[in-house]
């Protein structure tokens, strides 16, 4: 006998307070750790808070889903204004091969570790979601400094301006080595067989590799831009302070011939 459960992670926010969740909520969790903490409250429901942001639900309905949000909105660490969203289904079909098809995964059995590594994969999806649209918004704004650079051989970007874009670039690359994991694999897959299956499935069902090295070509452009502005920025800094120095000199030239007249 077949059966379904959906998963659908949401993310909601730059970052969840997950200290003082664990407090509101005062369950005990089946999985906790600094980072992310999973919860199971009956049969096939669970959920799964990650710190980057993401909550992983499995099991609610729509309007269930809606509320748990709403829910959590005290411990979102600036919330975004349009949250990101990615669903996956669970095939149980018992004796059926482990099968990864199109937003579904078919499984022969289903328990609490199958569920997390699920959750676990569908939440590091959404997140690079997530950071391929940052960085595409980031790229997009240093094509519109050079297209200034072409267009008026000027670079229209103040030292302020710029050093802002630099710090809003390295908070993204940091936030990305902070909170992309999938180059490890969580712990409890590594005894178990078809686990290891499932996370190696769902790591290429959903591209996480290929997208992580999108995401990382477009930060290495981004960087490559950033070193010739900041070229530009210190050569003009440096022609100013070349056109001080030679009016000083000017000013005292002027000084000395006055006083020598006089």
């Amino acid at each position: 006998m077949e059966n379904r459960l959906k998963l659908s992670a949401i993310l909601v926010a730059n970052q969840l307070d997950l200290k003082a969740l664990r407090v509101f909520l005062d369950l005990k969790p089946v999985a906790d750790a600094s980072s992310e903490v999973f919860y199971k409250l009956g049969d096939s429901r669970y959920q799964y808070f990650f710190n980057y942001g993401v909550m992983v639900l499995c099991g609610h309905t729509e309007e269930e889903m809606k509320w748990a949000v709403k829910t959590c909105t005290p411990f979102m660490r600036n919330p975004l204004s349009n949250s990101l969203r990615d669903d996956l289904d669970l095939k149980i079909s018992p004796g059926a091969q482990l099968l990864f098809e199109f937003n579904e995964v078919v499984v022969d059995h289903v328990d609490d570790k199958i569920i997390r590594i699920a959750m676990f994969n569908l939440a590091q999806s959404v997140a690079l979601d997530y950071y391929h649209q940052t960085t595409e918004n980031l790229l997009t704004e240093i094509k519109g400094f050079t297209r200034d650079l072409e267009t008026t051989g000027k670079l229209s970007l103040g030292r302020r301006a710029m050093m802002k874009f630099i710090g809003k670039a390295l908070n993204t690359q940091n936030d990305i080595a902070d909170n992309i994991y999938i180059f490890d694999a969580p712990e409890l897959v590594w005894d178990d067989e078809y686990l290891d299956l499932l996370q190696k499935g769902l790591k290429q069902q959903f591209d996480l590799r290929v997208r992580f090295s999108e995401i990382e070509y477009t930060m290495r452009i981004i960087e490559d831009n950033l070193s010739v502005f900041r070229e530009i920025s210190h050569q003009r800094e440096s022609s100013i302070l070349e056109w001080i120095i030679i009016l000083l000199i000017l000013v005292e030239v002027f000084d000395l011939l006055i006083s020598k007249i006089l």
